[in-house]
């Protein structure tokens, strides 16, 4: 054999993949698509866990609130409270789950504590207007009424996130939200009779307004924690989430107190306690489960926002809104007709329809990444082939 025939064999031999270093690779991927597929698995079951929260807790504060009012509680103020003040029923699972939650910055950099600390004001104070509103008009409208206005809620929100998180308004999305909005439209078309007659015409306008502007205050909520989450508290963490609910219900529960003893309400109470149709007992039982249910819809609501977007929560809490009715049959013996079937079909066409868009992100985002991974090459090693051809 000639010395060209040895460097040929050294030669090719040098370009010739290493088995050990093949089978490293194979594994690596394969290890890589395992934990892949785990972590997309835990997040869609948070998705469903935070989707269970956010319609169950909404509806059963929204029927406790309409209990409320009709069984003699008339405090607007107190109504405001009892949304946010829930909120240390979850500094327990916070101070016990905290350790088991790693921390991951996004950029390295901490959020000073000056950003973060206005970022938990403005909303507070933005959350205790909007939940005073919306007490408002859950004294003066139907319930019919007002689960029409507060469907306005999607259009808010979907404008906000177009300028404020570059939301993509999909077909699919468009279609989503304008089912889940004609859904909750046609209980407006209602013709039951409602405790509305009690109402004048001036109280019913000021309900509707105030119902209005809470559901745009709402959207706004929903866009500006997006907002904050991605580009003021940079974290992707159990402990941001904790701490968006804590604080901003701290800083909206204090603005409502405040409220309630600047009105003067809080001199009624006693009086208001006395002479509730179901009792004293039922009265504060009344008040304390409407305070932990909000607390449940407050977690599932900003959970989503971490985990999806603002406008999938708002679309969530939208889907909630015809389930009402349908308690109603059952607590206040409400007539089942036609319009609360199809509100219901409807929303949940609608819900089905998001989330087919999110699958969609989702299974293109997997596929752009598994295409990333294919082409990228590996440096080193190539680097090493080229130094055995040499």
């Amino acid at each position: 054999m000639t010395a060209d025939q040895e460097l040929q064999i050294i030669v090719r031999q040098g370009k010739e993949p290493n088995p050990t270093v093949q089978d490293e690779r194979n594994s690596v991927s394969s290890s890589q698509a395992e934990v892949s597929h785990s972590n997309t698995y835990k997040r869609w079951l948070r998705v469903t866990l935070y989707t269970f929260f956010v319609i169950s807790g909404q509806t059963v504060a929204t029927i406790l609130g309409r209990v409320y009012y009709d069984n003699g509680g008339n405090s607007k103020w107190l109504a405001t409270v009892v949304q946010l003040v829930g909120f240390p029923v979850l500094l327990p699972y916070y101070i016990l789950s905290f350790k088991t939650h790693a921390t991951t910055d996004r950029d390295g950099k901490r959020t000073s504590p000056r950003n973060r600390v206005l970022v938990y004001v403005v909303l507070g104070l933005l959350v205790g207007a909007d939940c005073y509103l919306y007490s408002i008009g859950l004294l003066y409208l139907p319930v019919s009424t007002y689960s029409l206005i507060c469907a306005s809620q999607l259009a808010f929100n979907a404008f906000f996130s177009y300028f404020l998180n570059s939301q993509k308004l999909t077909p699919i999305i468009l279609n989503s939200l304008f089912l889940l909005t004609i859904s909750s439209t046609l209980l407006a078309f209602n013709n039951e009779e409602t405790d509305s007659t009690k109402v004048t015409k001036g109280e019913y306008v000021k309900g509707f307004i105030c119902t209005v502007a809470a559901s745009a205050g709402y959207g706004l909520v929903l866009s500006l924690q997006q907002l904050a989450f991605l580009k003021v508290l940079k974290k992707q963490n159990f402990s941001e989430v904790m701490d968006m609910i804590i604080y901003v219900s701290l800083v909206a529960s204090s603005v409502s107190v405040v409220g309630l003893f600047a009105s003067s309400e809080w001199k009624t109470l006693s009086s208001e306690m006395d002479n509730y149709k179901h009792g004293k007992v039922s009265y504060i039982m009344n008040l304390v489960w409407t305070a932990v249910t909000w607390q449940v819809f407050s977690i599932g609501g900003t959970g989503l926002i971490f985990e999806l977007s603002s406008l999938f929560s708002n679309a969530i809490s939208v889907l909630g809104l015809p389930v009402v009715p349908i308690l109603a049959v059952i607590i206040f013996h409400d007539k089942m007709n036609g319009l609360k079937v199809i509100s219901m079909i409807l929303a949940i066409w609608g819900f089905t329809s998001y989330v087919y868009q999110q699958y969609l992100d989702d299974k293109n985002l997997k596929k752009n990444h598994e295409i990333t991974t294919t082409e990228s090459p590996d440096p080193p090693e190539a680097e090493e082939s080229t130094w055995q051809s040499k």
